[in-house]
């Protein structure tokens, strides 16, 4: 059940290279497209999932918590075909979001700008400067989800298996070294550990998104660990109703089998006001 995840610099004929890998590993390939296709089955509007994708997440407001929300039930829907194996995750964060998970390769590939812009108005047919200016949007959008959502740098190499420089290779090069890579008997080994830490890693988002979901919550995000069933949940409220309602919350949850609390009853509204 190895999964493949690619992190792509716009204009570097990373789609391409993952259309093909899908083909010849027979893996399924979980892009736009196919996300967009299942969002239905999880609640998701075409409008709400075109306003989160692949954007930094917030939760001050009620309707930043819907935001929230949707942006978790994309990663429960990558999440899911993580589980099943054989998937290319395309963008989205899948390097971080599967992060201690030793059956996936992660991948990167990077270009030099002006030949991105090039090939990127070559493609679509569109003027260099609004190559540009698409391009550097995002960069900036995609680098600042995986600051944001990740705490991490999203061009560090440290948080990829393999860095592909399309400058200078060939995309047939790209996918032999690919294709060798997922044959390392690593990925086959680490499949059943692999498989109950995304196990926990869907309880937990299950979790976060129902709490984000409720209007009865003033939610602010908490931490949650899960493991075959047993839940930990710390953080704080604002008054030990909405305490007792997120533990039922957190109860209702399927494949919770017990809850630990950790949360605290602190009235940051009236602070604040003080301030």
């Amino acid at each position: 059940m190895a999964v493949i995840t690619i992190s792509r610099e716009m204009g570097t004929g990373a789609y391409h290279i993952a259309e093909e890998l899908a083909k010849r590993l027979k893996y399924t390939l979980v892009d736009g497209a196919r996300i967009s296709a299942n969002a239905a089955k999880y609640g998701l509007s075409p409008e709400m999932l075109q306003m989160v994708d692949e954007k930094p997440p917030s939760y001050i407001t009620a309707e930043d918590r819907k935001r929230a929300a949707a942006l978790n039930t994309i990663e429960l829907l990558l999440l899911n075909f993580a589980r099943k194996g054989n998937v290319i995750l395309y963008g989205r964060g899948g390097q971080d979001l599967l992060k201690g998970c030793e059956n996936v390769l992660r991948l990167r590939f990077t270009a030099n700008f002006e030949e991105r812009v090039e090939r990127f108005a070559e493609r679509y047919w569109i003027d260099p400067d609004l190559a540009r200016s698409l391009i550097r949007r995002s960069d900036h959008q995609r680098g600042g989800f995986i600051h944001f959502y990740f705490d991490r740098d999203w061009s560090d190499p440290l948080g990829y298996d393999l860095t592909f420089n399309m400058s200078h290779l060939s995309e047939e090069t790209a996918l032999e070294i690919i294709v060798g890579a997922i044959k390392d008997p690593v990925f086959k080994n680490s499949e059943k550990s692999a498989a109950e830490l995304i196990d926990n890693m869907i309880l937990k988002k299950k979790i976060e998104t129902a709490l984000l979901n409720s209007p009865a919550l003033d939610y602010r995000p908490f931490t949650i660990v899960a493991g075959k069933g047993k839940v930990i949940v710390s953080g704080y409220l604002s008054s030990e109703e909405e305490k007792i309602k997120a533990l039922k919350i957190v109860e209702s949850v399927k494949g919770v089998k017990s809850v630990e609390a950790d949360i605290h009853v602190v009235n940051y509204k009236d602070y604040k006001e003080r301030q």
